[in-house]
């Protein structure tokens, strides 16, 4: 009966030239269908062969991610540092940098946003170094902005050690990060294992360039003290006490009596400690994707590198700047620098959405999706290990390359994506299969919820400390990722009656906020968690008639736009009263179809009117358009533009949407009616 159903409702992408990037990227022609009946499943099978289109010579699918301006302009200041200078990028990024500037002169942390001060005075430094006059009028709206709300003194953490490395302001204004931290003892109140994995690789070199503190010469004329209302290098402590925060002021004070001591540490001992910072940055810059794939670690380690005295030929030296290039993307007029790549999250989340669309696991476009995302799987102990010593790894990461790092979003999203495309049907891809569930299974957390990275990483008093201005210093769980271990288990066949489930259910209920919507934490915001957690629910079978599923489905259905989308803007992490609320966007109003009819509202209005903005908003070349940012990296601090969003999650939507209305099942339903699938005994580890 399911291959019935599937086979009537095979292949919804048509013969047509896509027009794609030579060398990697390849033309796919695949089997037509039968004349579209209607705009909804023309607008589908247009979608469908667009995102089959995009996909790689080798099955993979990789979409670009677009930060905030900060990551280009570091990258200048990087250039800097390392004495480098590329005329032509210097251009590109200007361009960029200028065409993303606010008319108030400030730059922001995404499209639409206010002015952010970090931002707006990195961007105004780099384009300094690159030789844009500051009597430009550009550049004396910029500065005028960051006069008149407080000056740069009002900087991050993260821009004050920029320019100090740079000369524009002292050390002493830079939280003390003492490189001895690296003798620091698990039982500690603080130590690397108490923090998140990007936090580690972010800390390690800058441990030994806060013991170095390097001040590159930059002319007088190419600095930047006019943005201070103060003589910045008279400036001395820029973090202030407060009442209200008694945790926050005690780690000022520890701060500040950490400084008058650190002068007196024995030479030796810095130099042990110096060591071992050294020798933690290098064990993690082996891989060719660099230290934690993610720019700002890349940056700190290849300064880190420098300092130390690494010549030009060091192998990880080379590795590390290698990987910083890789992330830059140079278009005819314009180059930024993306803060990492997303090839696993982008390829798992395509096929999800073209199986659900038809595409079965025969088509060639999944055989070779399959088999890329089984390449890609991890088999090396990562730091998670220090909380779980007896657990095999198997899981995968976000990038290329990120052997230390796989995280438990992209491993529960590739697992469902093989699922739907029936890998689990080949002996040999079971067992792979469920080495995989293993490592999951066993990353819960005691509290029964899910983090990214690490077990149990939850100390968020650490979140308190001067160095953690950005409030994302720890991974603790979160409802998006504990949903989707939920969902995934769910499609294997188990219940609620399964303790990872049945803990995990508790922490999501629990979790709930007042307005029954649930918190986004790598997703913008609301519509992003609620999504996550009403997919779980309908695949796990919960009673939809519980009061807190049914306040969750009207917190949707309330905010749904005037035009028949969803959106919420990246303010309601500043503002939760500004929850749900924002321009539609195809990605987000995607999010909300899913839920709803995760729960069995596929035939509301609600949905009908979501599906007509789909297919309303449908551009020329099949796909959607999405300037605003609806990733997150960071609340607060730093936001994601995954271009890739706007293309597959309206195709799942769509599909899924398709299937319902002709009375077909999901391919999801359909791998549950399969279960529970067999995959062999699953030990679930205790957290060491």
């Amino acid at each position: 009966m399911i291959e019935e159903r599937q086979k009537a409702y095979s292949r919804v992408v048509t013969e047509h030239d896509v027009e794609v990037q030579p060398g990697l990227w390849r033309e796919r022609t695949v089997k037509p269908l039968e004349r579209a009946v209607d705009a909804v499943q023309d607008c589908l099978n247009r979608a469908s062969q667009a995102l089959l289109g995009r996909q790689a010579n080798d099955g993979h699918w990789r979409f670009d991610l677009e930060a905030d301006a900060t990551i280009p302009s570091e990258y200048i200041l990087l250039q800097h540092f390392l004495g480098r200078s590329n005329k032509e990028r210097e251009e590109g990024i200007t361009r960029y940098l200028r065409r993303r500037q606010n008319r108030n002169g400030s730059w922001s942390l995404y499209h639409g946003g206010p002015g952010d001060m970090s931002a707006t005075v990195k961007a105004y430094f780099a384009l300094k170094m690159m030789g844009q006059s500051p009597d430009a009028p550009f550049m004396v709206r910029a500065r005028a902005w960051v006069l008149a709300n407080g000056g740069a003194e009002k900087v991050n953490v993260f821009t004050r050690i920029a320019l100090a490395v740079f000369g524009q302001l002292p050390w002493r204004t830079v939280p003390a990060m003492p490189v001895e931290i690296m003798f620091l003892p698990r039982w500690w109140f603080f130590n690397l294992s108490k923090v998140s994995y990007w936090s580690r690789c972010v800390i390690v070199p800058l441990l030994i360039l806060f013991a170095k503190r390097p001040v590159v010469h930059v002319d007088a004329e190419l600095g930047i003290a006019e943005l201070f209302h103060s003589a910045p290098m008279k400036l001395r402590n820029l973090d202030s006490f407060s009442i209200r925060s008694p945790l926050k002021s005690f780690f000022i004070l520890l701060d500040r009596t950490i400084k008058i001591f650190e002068p007196m540490i024995p030479n030796a001992i810095r130099g042990r400690a110096l060591k071992l910072a050294e020798n933690w940055m290098r064990d993690h810059t082996k891989g060719k994707g660099g230290i934690g794939a993610i720019y700002p670690a890349m940056a700190n380690a290849a300064m880190a590198l420098r300092i130390l005295g690494a010549p030009e030929d060091d192998a990880d030296f080379v590795r590390t700047v290698q990987a910083i290039e890789d992330l830059v993307l140079d278009s005819e007029n314009e180059t930024y620098v993306q803060p990492c790549v997303s090839p696993i999250w982008d390829t798992c989340l395509s096929l999800s959405a073209l199986t659900e669309a038809g595409a079965q696991s025969d088509h060639p476009a999944v055989q070779q999706a399959v088999e890329w995302l089984f390449d890609h799987q991890i088999f090396v102990m990562g730091d998670w290990a220090d909380r779980a010593p007896g657990l095999e790894s198997g899981g995968w990461a976000f990038q290329y390359e990120n052997d230390k790092y796989p995280d438990v979003d992209d491993t529960g999203m590739v697992l469902m994506s093989l699922l739907r495309a029936g890998a689990h049907d080949k002996h040999h891809k079971r067992k792979r299969i469920n080495q995989a569930l293993n490592w999951l299974l066993g990353m819960q957390n005691p509290d029964g919820s899910w983090g990214a990275f690490d077990i149990g990483n939850n100390n968020e008093y650490l979140n308190k400390i001067p160095f953690a201005d950005h409030g994302a210093l720890v991974d603790p769980g979160t409802a998006d990722l504990t949903a989707r271990c939920i969902e995934l288990l769910a499609m294997l066949g188990y219940d609620a009656s399964f303790p990872p489930v049945q803990r995990g259910l508790q922490f999501l209920v629990e979790d709930q906020e007042e307005d029954g919507s649930w918190y986004g934490r790598w997703g913008v915001n609301y519509i992003y968690g609620t999504w996550s957690v009403l997919a779980a629910l309908g695949a796990i079978g919960e009673d939809l008639a519980k009061p807190y599923v049914r306040k969750a489905v009207q917190w949707l259905q309330d905010h749904q736009n005037e035009d028949g989308g969803w959106g919420e803007s990246c303010n309601t992490y500043d503002d939760p009263a500004l929850t749900g609320r924002g321009i539609s966007t195809p990605s987000q109003t995607a999010w909300a179809l899913l839920g709803l009819m995760a729960v069995g509202a596929a035939g509301t209005p609600h949905v009908q009117r979501g599906v007509d903005y789909l297919v309303r908003t449908q551009n020329a070349a099949g796909e959607w358009d999405e300037e605003e940012y609806t990733g997150t990296g960071f609340a607060k601090v730093f936001y994601l533009r995954y271009h890739g969003y706007a293309r597959y999650f309206p195709v799942w939507a769509l599909a899924t949407y398709a299937r319902a209305r002709q009375g077909l099942p999901t391919r999801q339903a359909e791998v549950i009616t399969e279960g529970p699938i067999d995959l062999g005994p699953i030990p679930v580890l205790a957290m060491a």
